[in-house]
């Protein structure tokens, strides 16, 4: 499981959040120095826990915190922040909370009364659930012209990101009712994306990558809901190694790479 999450999670550093960011307003220098971060975060993965391990990520940390700056910055000049703005603030700080996990996890100690391998997960869940998955909300909304449906996807992929991290500490319930509001809100952005690729417009490679990120949408959340409730209710559920197997691979190439791959094609206004 080990090796197959290090590569979702190299995935997610090296390729799509500065993908990603490519469709944000944010420094071109931030953009530029990413690399310095990101590379040694992404080494710290392949080495054995430790105080090298731990010092890489740091490196990492640190291009994530200014990045995370970059939220309030941007909120300051908002009256008030449209659905598909506050989107963009989730995508901006969820690589920090990421990157926070990863420092304790490469040292090889708990954070937050967690252990190591619950961590690693951590890590994925907020590259993926929460910077891929709130910056598509959010560009989708756009896309979509705002309306009443865009808007609720946009705030509901965040919030139940959000209500999931919560659920870390609440307890497993609150975690489910978030996996839920997370499945609706990513549902939305599948169903919103699909109608876009029937009105046409786009060329044929673009259709197939927002065509196979929506699709991807509606068996990977079904798993991520099935294996919450499984955890909230005690029902039997699939390993974790399961589950990162299917989920995990899915959410980062089928969805994060070609729904951000998709929208890079468009060549939009960056949010």
């Amino acid at each position: 499981m080990r090796l197959l999450l290090n590569v979702i999670l190299t995935a997610g550093m090296l390729v799509v959040v500065p993908a990603g960011l490519r469709l944000v307003q944010v420094p071109g220098l931030l953009l530029r120095l990413w690399w310095l971060g990101a590379v040694p975060g992404a080494i710290s993965l392949w080495l054995d826990r430790g105080v090298w391990a731990g010092a890489l990520a740091v490196a990492y940390a640190l291009v994530t915190v200014w990045l995370a700056l970059q939220a309030p910055l941007r909120l300051r000049t908002l009256r008030s922040p449209l659905p598909r703005e506050i989107a963009v603030l989730t995508a901006l700080v969820t690589p920090a909370i990421a990157a926070t996990a990863l420092v304790a996890e490469r040292l090889g100690h708990p954070l937050w009364g967690f252990s190591p391998g619950i961590l690693a997960l951590t890590v994925a869940h907020f590259h993926f659930a929460g910077f891929a998955a709130a910056l598509v909300a959010g560009l989708t909304c756009r896309a979509a012209g705002d309306g009443p449906l865009a808007r609720t996807a946009a705030l509901s992929v965040p919030g139940g990101t959000m209500l999931v991290l919560a659920g870390y500490f609440v307890g497993d319930w609150f975690e489910l009712a978030g996996a839920v509001v997370l499945t609706a809100g990513m549902w939305l952005v599948g169903l919103l994306t699909l109608t876009e690729v029937r009105q046409g417009g786009h060329d044929r490679p673009t259709r197939l990558l927002l065509g196979v990120s929506s699709l991807v949408l509606a068996v990977s959340m079904v798993l991520a809901l099935s294996w919450a409730l499984g955890e909230a209710a005690g029902l039997p559920r699939p390993p974790v190694s399961w589950m990162v197997a299917t989920h995990g691979l899915l959410n980062a190439f089928g969805f994060a790479l070609c729904a951000i791959g998709a929208r890079l094609r468009l060549r939009p206004q960056p949010l």
